[in-house]
């Protein structure tokens, strides 16, 4: 087990919260000082514990969305062919479907395109543009993608596309010559951050706005997208603050009600009950990747079927496609963990992680390169051989800005895109010992010798008794969705003592333990999944420290009111 050193996170607004609003909310101090560490403002602390819809922002406050939510219109109602192009993952797959929502609602049926990932990779291609041309299309709207696609784009257009971009990835220096572009990168607006889908989302509302109008029907709800609109969000991990609260945090509400057939047909094959409330840790962890076990291991158009169709034993039978599609995606992901960090232990010295093999998955690579950050916690790159070329998926921790080491290397590279935390490259044989000696040259220039140590923040000291309230368990719940920029509220405990530790288990490799708190003379058990390895032999009567999550899951009670994230013994 990695050590992490364990820090108080210190408030980053030092303005207390005064008690008047305190008790004015209905909150407690312990609460506040938790709102208060993480930056909400006096004026903000309603508006974040009850992130109403009416607190979203209009259409014309982002970068490119008027523009193209006109220049669609005009596109349908001078009776022109549309062709939707999404990204084979969660976010792309979820954006398409709210692009095929509103548009159906008022009797349009457009073409749409999910790249299948070995044979046409991300983003566009012009071999499928031809294909888009020869079936009458004439205006091309990319959802999640497109905003480096400048070749493609040029050969849109001279195919007679009418070309409409909305992309949320970090844009060049250089814009691809589309019609319209709508990226909230590209220019100041309310959530900068926001996901592909939420792009998409605010894209339709106002062509949502102007058919209705055109049209004299009434508008769409738009709510009824919303859990598309969370579930890509969440699937995307991008902060979950100011814009993307609002949308996922009402967008949850529809998801734990399963009104959407795919979702409840997704929670079934998940072995979950269709009305369980969800956690963002199942959606990220449970359902999302059944999603992408579509685009990873077979065709992310399932995906989309699963969630437009109407039909109880079609999503039923893709539901069950998926989850097949998911467990040969975890064979397969563990045969490749197993041999890329047989590659990796040579590698300690180096500022990054360098795994490659030709036959590799290109679906599960950038779920190998994060498997990689979470052991050695510095930048990793998985490769595998694309034709004539290495692709890899990279992704990175905190500390290390990933976009710019590449935009710093982008000489050996034949392209790449991405962000801060994760990005995708491909570079030529001859280029690829010289990227990777760049790349880690860069990080010594940049950050120094020193390998960075992770560390862990919590929000101060929280006794068993404190932990296991029902009051304050409902108000650390009213936080959620909890996620990058939101995280969920970590506790330092008092000293413990183990009372007692059985394994357990085909493999006895989990542990459950009893744990007197003395302070407050209260006793937890608490499971650790696959942690046994980690605890010394006979822990009974040993003291340690923990920190710790509350445990907001459905089914939580006193017999596990906590989840423990690290420990130290201390004696």
């Amino acid at each position: 087990m990695r050590q992490v050193i364990w820090k108080e996170q210190a408030a980053t607004n030092e303005q207390e919260i005064p008690p008047a609003i305190i008790e004015a909310l209905g909150i407690s101090s312990r609460l506040a000082s938790i709102l208060q560490e993480r930056n909400i403002r006096h004026d903000e602390i309603a508006a974040f514990l009850s992130p109403h819809l009416r607190f979203l922002d209009q259409p014309e406050k982002w970068p490119g969305v008027t523009q193209g939510a006109q220049c669609l219109v005009d596109a349908l109602l001078s009776g022109k062919k549309i062709a939707v192009w999404g990204d084979y993952d969660v976010d792309g797959i979820t954006g398409v479907c709210v692009v095929l929502e509103v548009l159906r609602y008022y009797g349009f049926d457009p073409l749409w395109h999910l790249p299948e990932r070995i044979t046409e990779g991300y983003g566009l291609n012009e071999a499928y543009l031809e294909t888009l041309a020869q079936q009458g299309a004439e205006l091309l709207l990319t959802v999640d993608c497109g905003i480096t696609d400048f070749k493609a784009v040029e050969r849109a257009k001279e195919l007679g596309f009418t070309v409409i971009i909305s992309d949320h990835h970090l844009p060049q220096d250089m814009l691809p010559d589309a019609h319209v572009l709508c990226n909230p990168k590209l220019a100041d607006c309310p959530c900068s951050e926001l996901a592909g889908v939420g792009v998409a989302f605010f894209l339709m509302a106002e062509v949502n706005r102007i058919l209705s109008q055109k049209l004299g029907k009434p508008k769409m709800d738009m709510r009824e997208v919303l859990d598309l609109v969370a579930f890509g969000t969440l699937s995307d991990m991008v902060p979950l603050i100011e814009q993307n609260r609002i949308l996922v945090k009402n967008g949850m509400l529809l998801l734990n009600e399963a009104r959407r057939i795919g979702f409840a047909a997704l929670k079934h094959a998940a072995r979950m009950n269709s009305k369980d409330p969800l956690t963002t840790r199942q959606i990220v962890f449970a359902l999302a990747p059944r999603i992408n076990a579509a685009g990873r291991m077979a065709e992310a158009s399932m995906a989309v079927e699963l969630l437009m169709s109407k039909d109880l034993r079609k999503v039923q039978e893709i539901a069950a496609r998926l989850d097949q599609y998911n467990e040969e995606r975890k064979h397969e992901e563990k045969e490749m963990t197993k041999e890329a960090l047989e590659q990796a232990k040579y590698q300690e010295h180096l500022p990054a992680v360098f795994v490659a093999k030709e036959e590799w998955n290109q679906g599960i690579v950038g779920i190998i390169a994060s498997r990689l950050v979470e052991k050695y916690y510095k930048p990793a790159f998985v490769f595998c051989k694309d034709g004539d070329m290495w692709k890899a998926s990279a992704r990175s921790i905190e500390a290390i800005n990933l976009h710019e080491a590449l935009v710093h290397c982008a000489q050996y590279l034949e392209s790449f895109g991405g962000h801060q935390m994760a990005a995708g490259v491909r570079v030529y044989d001859e280029n690829f010992q010289a990227f990777q000696d760049c790349f880690c040259s860069y990080l010594t220039e940049k950050y120094g010798t020193s390998r960075f140590e992770e560390v862990v923040y919590y929000d101060g000291e929280l006794s068993f008794a404190e932990a296991v309230d029902y009051r304050f368990k409902k108000e650390i719940a009213s936080l959620q969705p909890f996620g990058i920029s939101n995280k969920e509220p970590v506790f330092l405990s008092p000293e413990l003592t183990v009372k007692q530790a059985v394994l357990y288990g085909y493999m006895k490799n989990h542990i459950r333990l009893t744990l007197l708190d003395e302070s407050s003379k209260t006793i937890v058990q608490v499971k650790m999944w696959g942690q046994a390895q980690n605890f010394p032999e006979n822990p009974a009567g040993r003291r340690l420290r923990v920190l710790f999550v509350l445990n907001l899951d459905a089914h939580s009670n006193l017999e596990e009111p906590i989840k423990i994230k690290h420990w130290k013994f201390i004696d």
